[in-house]
């Protein structure tokens, strides 16, 4: 298993779980900068490696009226600011092509979106400019078919790479998330994330915007880290309700704490398991 270096922190070989939280999108600055705040807080306290996670333009939403973020340029601003100010590394996400040499400038990991990770050209591009990829792995993609995005990454000459599970489509408007998934993700060599948030999602479930179930969140989380992952991804909001993207299925910040405990002492337990070995794929006998 590769350990990824990002902005200084470790992720996978048998570095302590690590963390990639945040609002799904910039609201504005202050509250950003808040939410940053106890986000380096709350991890520095507790020893888990953090980057920051939010969106400058939510590019796929299900209406066209729904909020979508400060824009390109305004959101990178106030993430280099993030960056500065709690000296931690931030993430976002990349959805067009123009839009990646700018923020490769800016951001320590730039995220393929799940609907575009099978986008050739466009997740070569990303591999060539990044420092580092988060690979949001399709809601419509088998596990062992994630090798192929790697290889693509790896051909463009990039081998900062995460791999995020973020629940399968199953029927309409509704997720699940298959455990067999880490280990095969595994089996690439690269660190899995998996996203408890995006997982517990229902995708236009709400009518003009996507619902969730957040209160399965803690227990979806709880499996994942007994089952061997490398890190976790939480959107987490003050006040999730008033949320202006992703709310149904965003965390309440307050909480966070105590279930980032709990994790960390499951995630004790295990470590020597998740460095083990792995398969490679997902046609094992």
């Amino acid at each position: 298993m590769k350990k990824i270096v990002v902005g200084g922190i470790e992720i996978g070989g048998g570095a302590p779980l690590a963390l990639i939280a945040g609002p799904c999108v910039i609201e504005d600055e202050e509250s950003t900068m808040t939410i940053a705040g106890n986000l380096k807080a709350i991890t520095a306290e507790l020893g888990i490696p953090f980057i920051f996670k939010a969106s400058y333009d939510k590019a796929n939403r299900t209406s066209k009226d729904s909020y979508r973020g400060p824009g390109l340029i305004r959101g990178l601003e106030i993430l280099e600011r993030v960056r500065k100010k709690f000296s931690i590394p931030v993430l976002s996400d990349v959805h067009r092509f123009e839009e990646i040499a700018p923020a490769a400038e800016i951001l320590d990991v730039l995220q393929v979106p799940a609907f575009l990770c099978r986008q050739t050209d466009f997740v070569v591009e990303i591999a060539r400019r990044a420092k580092a990829v988060n690979i949001k792995k399709g809601q419509f993609l088998a596990p062992w078919d994630a090798g192929h995005v790697v290889e693509k990454l790896e051909a463009a000459g990039n081998e900062n790479i995460l791999l995020t599970e973020r629940g399968v489509s199953f029927g309409y408007n509704n997720l699940v998330v298959d455990f067999r998934a880490f280990p095969i993700l595994r089996g690439t060599g690269y660190p899995v994330i998996f996203d408890a948030t995006h997982s517990v999602q229902l995708p236009g479930g709400a009518g003009k915007a996507s619902g969730g179930e957040r209160g399965m969140v803690p227990c979806l989380a709880r499996a994942a880290v007994a089952a061997g992952i490398d890190g976790l991804f939480f959107e987490v909001h003050p006040d999730p309700d008033r949320a202006l993207c992703d709310g149904p299925n965003s965390l309440v910040l307050e909480g966070l704490p105590a279930l980032l405990a709990t994790l960390m002492r499951i995630d004790a337990a295990v470590r020597d398991d998740r460095t083990g070995s792995i398969p490679e794929s997902g046609n094992e006998e």
